[in-house]
């Protein structure tokens, strides 16, 4: 079979490619993608697979049988895109004012399709099945679209055994890839803080509990946490991205309000945070008078990849890029990705895959959530070959 797949890969090349800026140029935000779910389930059905829609929401998911007895294994794309005015200046730039796919998902859609188009030529020689599983909402954080699919039983009917992901990865070059055992990114948590003091004019601040001058001393006593809470061995970040209070140059503000993100790496230091963030808080409120209220919301779990199915991808990737282009992470991102659901529940591997043209320079190359990124079209088929060996090399071990 792995003669075949590089002739396959080759022949749906130019769909793929197509697929990718269709649906680059129509981009629909989280909770949203009814046009792109209605492609994914067209195209699908082209293939013979049985389709399943309104999975958690807006997600697909095409069940293909192989020839032979075997297990299950899953293969996952995201579908949403981003509330951001597209930079790029392509011909085939997002259509959709204020909305663009700067996060890659488009590529990855096509790319999952294009695994599609290549197994379903080969489904006679199959040792088992294989799921192709179209998520929505991956961007929705705190509550994602995992969560939903898992519930309407996309991991069930049949059982599937292992789960494969990939992100484009614009830090690395194309023709490269790389993961690692265990932690591979990171838990994105939400934090809320409202801080609450006494108005009062702003000449007399004896008489009045200033609320921002409580938030920077907070701020500044939150990042205690990270460096003298969390071990050095392990990552976290703390960060508050919005602040907001007072409405008056000459009045002491009464209420501030901010929200922010918290990163952590393993589930023991995710727990962690809240009772600690509080217990800062509450202390620097109240030490200086005032008071405040702190909600924690837990986001996506930290994604964790399965040694043994590491083992298995690098087996098949370097078939495909060959041994010196497949990569070891050394740390892990701390980007929240809800795949992390998915790999809660069954084992799971998650992989980036470089995007980056080799004439573009790491700091010339626009980032992930950058009005500026697009996925460099040569990594379409790259993506496409890496998720079908995976499967190939699963059922076959």
């Amino acid at each position: 079979m792995r003669e075949q797949l590089k002739s396959l890969v080759e022949k749906h090349g130019p769909r793929v490619r197509d697929l990718r800026w269709t649906i680059h140029r129509n981009p629909e935000l989280s909770y949203q993608e009814e046009k792109t779910a209605v492609l994914v389930a067209d195209t699908l059905r082209e293939l013979g697979l049985e389709v399943r829609t309104g999975v958690g929401g807006h997600g697909v998911v095409g069940l293909l049988e192989g020839g032979h007895p075997g297990p299950c294994v899953a293969l996952r794309a995201d579908m949403d895109a981003l509330p951001m005015e597209e930079k790029t200046g392509l011909p085939n730039a997002s259509t959709v004012k204020g909305v663009m796919h700067a996060c890659g998902h488009d590529a990855h859609t096509a790319m999952l399709l294009g695994a599609a188009f290549v197994l379903a030529d080969m489904r006679k020689d199959l040792r088992g099945s294989v799921k192709f599983v179209f998520q929505p909402a991956e961007e929705g954080n705190p509550k994602g679209g995992a969560p939903g699919m898992i519930a309407d039983g996309v991991l069930e009917n049949p059982r599937v055994g292992a789960m494969f992901g990939l992100h484009v990865w614009p830090a690395l070059e194309t023709g490269t890839v790389a993961t690692k055992a265990g932690a591979l990114m990171g838990a994105s948590d939400r934090l809320f803080i409202t801080v609450t003091g006494k108005a009062a004019h702003g000449s007399e601040p004896e008489n009045g509990v200033d609320g921002i001058a409580i938030s920077a001393q907070m701020i500044s006593a939150l990042q205690t946490i990270v460096s003298r809470n969390v071990s050095p061995l392990d990552s976290a970040v703390v960060t508050i991205g919005t602040i907001k209070g007072g409405n008056r140059y000459n009045v002491i503000a009464s209420e501030v309000v901010m929200e922010g993100t918290v990163r952590t790496v393993t589930p023991d230091v995710q727990d962690a945070m809240p009772s600690r963030i509080q217990g800062i808080a509450e202390g620097v409120a109240r030490g200086m008078g005032g008071d405040c209220r702190v909600e924690y919301v837990k986001g996506y779990p930290p994604l964790m990849n399965d040694p043994e199915l590491v083992k298995t991808a690098f087996s098949a990737l370097e078939k495909v890029f060959g041994a010196e282009k497949v990569l070891r992470v050394e740390k892990p991102a701390l980007g929240g990705e809800d795949f992390s659901f998915f790999s809660r529940e069954v084992p799971g591997l998650f992989m980036w895959l470089g995007t980056r043209p080799g004439a573009v320079s790491k700091d010339e190359a626009a980032p992930l959530h950058n009005p500026g990124f697009v996925a460099d079209e040569a990594s379409l088929p790259l993506g496409v070959e890496a998720m079908v060996s995976c499967v190939l090399e699963y059922l076959e071990g």
